[in-house]
């Protein structure tokens, strides 16, 4: 039994490569990857010189096969996809899926995300956040599912591109203009921007804009919460002291 390691790479400042991650890719004797002229670009700043396979969303369940053989050939092999983690809105999922049924171990070298960078930031709150990833390019799709996400009353985190954000801003300011929103554009690069305002206030600021570009993370947030009353929450207290 050989092993798969999924490598979180990082979103954009190559300063945010975590140790583990680049003592896994000197380890294996293979590297597999989304894109492989972007990872060989990684590979070299760092001085890493391995052999790389393709394994992106087109293809993955073929290449899953070819690593498979690999992994029963005895080969150990990292996966990594453009940035971030994979199979958060990267291929990965299906690989790493795959792997494991063949009975091979896959293991995780976490990383950044966008998501967890996002919502680092944000201030969010309560105990719920909702990851949706990309939302429908359709516009009749995307607005559908927006008012399902506004009415769950949870925070909400969405990805979205240079070409589209403009029209989410303008939906999402047309379903509840109050509703607060971030914006991270750019995060961890030379150009990061987090604006922050209502949906309104954020959307007048970006259509404004002559030219946008960059990949977007977008945070929701939630409805505030309803008050409790003292006696509910000393019964929450005891309830969670009674469950240790």
């Amino acid at each position: 039994m050989s092993e798969l390691y999924i490598v979180g790479t990082p979103i954009g400042n190559l300063g945010d490569i975590t140790y583990r991650a680049l003592e896994t890719f000197k380890a294996v004797d293979v590297i597999a990857a989304e894109d492989t002229r972007h990872t060989l670009e990684l590979l070299t700043h760092f001085d890493i010189r391995k052999p790389l396979i393709s394994c992106r969303a087109q293809n993955e369940e073929l290449a899953a096969e070819k690593i498979i053989k690999m992994l029963e050939e005895g080969q150990k092999i990292a996966y990594a996809s453009d940035a971030g983690e994979p199979g958060i809105s990267d291929p990965g999922a299906i690989l790493a899926g795959l792997v494991r049924k063949a009975g091979h171990k896959v293991i995780p070298i976490p990383g950044p995300s966008a998501f967890a960078t996002l919502a680092s930031v944000a201030g969010a709150g309560g105990k719920t956040l909702i990851f949706e990833g990309f939302l429908s390019p359709k516009p009749g799709r995307r607005r559908s599912r927006l008012r399902e996400l506004l009415a769950t009353g949870d925070a909400v985190i969405v990805y979205e591109s240079p070409f589209r954000i403009v029209k989410l801003l303008a939906d999402l300011a047309d379903i509840d203009s109050e509703r607060r929103v971030v914006v991270g554009r750019e995060l961890t690069k030379l150009h990061e921007e987090i604006t922050d305002g209502t949906a309104q206030e954020v959307y007048e600021d970006y259509a404004a804009r002559n030219k946008i570009q960059g990949e977007f993370a977008v945070f929701i947030s939630g409805l505030k919460r309803i008050q409790v009353s003292d006696e509910d929450t000393e019964n929450e207290k005891r309830g969670r002291y009674d469950n240790r």
